[in-house]
Protein backbone atom coordinates (compact mmCIF):
# COMPACT_ATOMS: atom_id res chain seq x y z
CA UNK A 1 0.00 0.00 0.00
CA UNK A 2 2.99 2.10 1.00
CA UNK A 3 4.52 1.64 -2.06
CA UNK A 4 1.38 2.05 -4.37
CA UNK A 5 0.87 5.51 -2.50
CA UNK A 6 4.58 6.50 -3.05
CA UNK A 7 4.40 5.66 -6.81
CA UNK A 8 1.42 7.50 -7.14
CA UNK A 9 2.98 10.70 -5.47
CA UNK A 10 5.77 10.66 -7.94
CA UNK A 11 3.67 10.07 -11.02
CA UNK A 12 1.39 12.99 -10.15
CA UNK A 13 4.34 15.39 -9.63
CA UNK A 14 5.95 14.14 -12.45
CA UNK A 15 3.06 14.89 -14.59
CA UNK A 16 2.49 18.19 -13.10
CA UNK A 17 5.86 19.13 -14.01
CA UNK A 18 5.66 17.99 -17.48
CA UNK A 19 2.43 20.33 -17.39
CA UNK A 20 4.15 23.06 -16.57
CA UNK A 21 6.85 22.78 -19.63
CA UNK A 22 3.61 21.98 -21.89
CA UNK A 23 2.20 25.10 -20.95
CA UNK A 24 5.35 27.28 -21.08
CA UNK A 25 6.26 25.80 -24.01
CA UNK A 26 2.97 26.47 -25.43
CA UNK A 27 2.38 30.01 -23.79
CA UNK A 28 6.05 31.33 -25.62
CA UNK A 29 5.44 29.51 -28.98
CA UNK A 30 2.37 32.33 -29.22
CA UNK A 31 3.01 35.72 -31.29
CA UNK A 32 3.81 38.59 -29.39
CA UNK A 33 0.88 40.64 -29.08
CA UNK A 34 1.94 43.33 -31.68
CA UNK A 35 1.45 47.35 -29.42
CA UNK A 36 -1.24 49.58 -30.59
CA UNK A 37 1.33 52.67 -31.26
CA UNK A 38 4.04 50.12 -33.16
CA UNK A 39 5.75 52.04 -36.03
CA UNK A 40 7.07 49.36 -38.49
CA UNK A 41 10.41 50.38 -39.74
CA UNK A 42 10.93 48.85 -43.28
CA UNK A 43 13.77 47.04 -44.43
CA UNK A 44 16.46 49.29 -45.89
CA UNK A 45 15.21 52.33 -43.99
CA UNK A 46 18.35 54.33 -42.04
CA UNK A 47 18.56 54.11 -38.21
CA UNK A 48 20.80 56.54 -36.80
CA UNK A 49 23.38 54.91 -34.38
CA UNK A 50 26.03 58.07 -34.22
CA UNK A 51 24.71 59.17 -30.63
CA UNK A 52 23.98 56.12 -29.69
CA UNK A 53 26.65 53.32 -30.06
CA UNK A 54 29.58 53.75 -30.05
CA UNK A 55 30.35 51.48 -33.78
CA UNK A 56 32.50 51.35 -36.59
CA UNK A 57 31.70 53.25 -39.24
CA UNK A 58 31.24 51.47 -42.93
CA UNK A 59 31.05 48.06 -40.79
CA UNK A 60 27.47 46.16 -40.77
CA UNK A 61 26.09 46.05 -37.02
CA UNK A 62 24.27 43.55 -35.08
CA UNK A 63 21.82 44.59 -32.13
CA UNK A 64 21.02 41.87 -29.58
CA UNK A 65 18.08 43.37 -28.27
CA UNK A 66 17.95 41.65 -24.80
CA UNK A 67 16.24 41.38 -21.54
CA UNK A 68 17.68 39.80 -18.87
CA UNK A 69 14.71 39.22 -16.98
CA UNK A 70 12.93 37.43 -20.35
CA UNK A 71 13.46 33.61 -20.25
CA UNK A 72 13.54 33.91 -24.21
CA UNK A 73 16.24 36.15 -24.10
CA UNK A 74 18.44 34.06 -21.22
CA UNK A 75 17.82 30.92 -23.87
CA UNK A 76 19.06 32.60 -26.71
CA UNK A 77 22.60 33.94 -24.83
CA UNK A 78 24.96 30.84 -25.90
CA UNK A 79 23.40 31.40 -29.45
CA UNK A 80 23.99 34.91 -29.39
CA UNK A 81 27.12 34.31 -28.09
CA UNK A 82 28.22 32.01 -30.91
CA UNK A 83 27.86 34.47 -33.60
CA UNK A 84 29.91 36.85 -31.66
CA UNK A 85 32.28 34.55 -32.09
CA UNK A 86 32.13 33.39 -35.43
CA UNK A 87 31.38 37.19 -36.66
CA UNK A 88 32.98 39.25 -34.45
CA UNK A 89 36.21 40.35 -36.87
CA UNK A 90 33.37 41.64 -40.05
CA UNK A 91 30.51 43.16 -37.34
CA UNK A 92 29.96 45.37 -34.55
CA UNK A 93 28.25 43.45 -32.27
CA UNK A 94 26.07 45.43 -28.89
CA UNK A 95 23.69 44.61 -26.97
CA UNK A 96 20.58 46.91 -26.34
CA UNK A 97 19.56 46.04 -22.62
CA UNK A 98 15.50 46.66 -22.15
CA UNK A 99 13.68 46.36 -19.27
CA UNK A 100 16.45 46.21 -16.63
CA UNK A 101 16.76 48.84 -13.87
CA UNK A 102 18.95 45.92 -11.77
CA UNK A 103 22.19 46.28 -13.89
CA UNK A 104 25.05 48.11 -15.18
CA UNK A 105 27.03 47.25 -18.33
CA UNK A 106 29.24 45.75 -16.78
CA UNK A 107 27.36 43.45 -14.79
CA UNK A 108 25.32 42.52 -17.91
CA UNK A 109 28.87 41.66 -19.46
CA UNK A 110 30.96 39.91 -16.37
CA UNK A 111 27.20 38.21 -15.98
CA UNK A 112 27.14 36.70 -19.73
CA UNK A 113 30.82 36.56 -20.36
CA UNK A 114 30.71 39.42 -23.17
CA UNK A 115 33.33 41.75 -24.77
CA UNK A 116 30.95 43.84 -26.59
CA UNK A 117 29.18 46.93 -26.26
CA UNK A 118 26.38 47.35 -24.16
CA UNK A 119 23.44 49.36 -24.19
CA UNK A 120 20.65 50.77 -22.58
CA UNK A 121 19.00 53.20 -25.04
CA UNK A 122 15.40 52.42 -25.73
CA UNK A 123 15.24 54.07 -28.36
CA UNK A 124 17.16 52.06 -30.51
CA UNK A 125 14.17 49.53 -30.21
CA UNK A 126 11.29 52.34 -31.74
CA UNK A 127 14.19 52.94 -34.31
CA UNK A 128 14.48 49.38 -35.56
CA UNK A 129 10.79 48.20 -35.26
CA UNK A 130 11.41 46.12 -32.30
CA UNK A 131 8.79 45.10 -29.65
CA UNK A 132 9.68 41.84 -28.24
CA UNK A 133 12.74 40.51 -26.67
CA UNK A 134 14.55 38.30 -27.59
CA UNK A 135 15.33 40.14 -31.83
CA UNK A 136 17.89 40.32 -33.97
CA UNK A 137 18.79 43.42 -36.09
CA UNK A 138 21.08 43.64 -38.59
CA UNK A 139 22.33 46.89 -40.34
CA UNK A 140 24.69 46.93 -43.23
CA UNK A 141 27.74 49.37 -43.86
CA UNK A 142 25.69 51.92 -44.41
CA UNK A 143 23.42 51.12 -41.30
CA UNK A 144 20.45 50.76 -43.35
CA UNK A 145 17.79 47.52 -41.58
CA UNK A 146 18.79 44.71 -43.54
CA UNK A 147 17.40 41.74 -41.02
CA UNK A 148 15.26 41.97 -38.09
CA UNK A 149 13.75 39.62 -36.42
CA UNK A 150 14.10 35.95 -34.48
CA UNK A 151 17.41 34.60 -34.61
CA UNK A 152 15.73 30.37 -34.96
CA UNK A 153 12.13 28.75 -34.68
CA UNK A 154 13.93 26.64 -31.56
CA UNK A 155 13.24 28.05 -27.94
CA UNK A 156 16.79 27.03 -27.49
CA UNK A 157 18.15 28.14 -31.25
CA UNK A 158 18.95 24.54 -31.94
CA UNK A 159 17.07 24.12 -35.51
CA UNK A 160 19.55 24.79 -37.31
CA UNK A 161 17.65 24.94 -40.59
CA UNK A 162 15.89 27.88 -39.43
CA UNK A 163 19.05 29.92 -38.38
CA UNK A 164 17.58 33.23 -39.17
CA UNK A 165 19.72 35.47 -37.90
CA UNK A 166 22.97 33.61 -39.26
CA UNK A 167 21.43 33.15 -42.58
CA UNK A 168 20.87 37.10 -42.90
CA UNK A 169 24.84 37.71 -42.37
CA UNK A 170 25.49 34.80 -44.50
CA UNK A 171 23.43 36.94 -47.21
CA UNK A 172 24.75 40.04 -46.39
CA UNK A 173 27.96 38.86 -46.91
CA UNK A 174 27.59 37.09 -49.75
CA UNK A 175 26.54 40.16 -51.69
CA UNK A 176 23.19 38.83 -52.95
CA UNK A 177 19.78 40.47 -52.28
CA UNK A 178 17.82 40.66 -48.94
CA UNK A 179 16.64 37.21 -48.39
CA UNK A 180 12.83 37.22 -48.68
CA UNK A 181 11.74 35.92 -44.72
CA UNK A 182 8.94 35.90 -43.94
CA UNK A 183 6.72 33.68 -41.23
CA UNK A 184 7.95 32.47 -38.29
CA UNK A 185 11.39 34.64 -39.03
CA UNK A 186 10.00 37.73 -38.46
CA UNK A 187 6.86 37.81 -36.41
CA UNK A 188 7.86 38.82 -33.19
CA UNK A 189 7.94 35.86 -30.55
CA UNK A 190 9.47 36.72 -26.96
CA UNK A 191 8.65 38.73 -24.14
CA UNK A 192 6.69 42.47 -25.16
CA UNK A 193 7.87 45.87 -24.55
CA UNK A 194 7.70 47.94 -22.13
CA UNK A 195 7.19 44.92 -19.40
CA UNK A 196 8.20 41.47 -19.29
CA UNK A 197 5.45 39.72 -20.22
CA UNK A 198 3.12 37.26 -22.57
CA UNK A 199 -0.46 38.23 -22.90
Amino acid sequence: MKKALTITWLLLIFSGIACIFWYTDWKYSLPTPVPSAYHPVAPGAYVDLASKLPVARNKPVFLHFFNPDCPCSRFNIPYFKTLVRKYGDKISFAVVVLNNDDYTAAQIKHKFDLDIPVSFDSTLAAACGVYSTPQAVLLDANHRLYYRGNYNKSRYCTDTRSNYAQMAVDSLFSNVPRPLFAGYALKAYGCQLPGCTKK
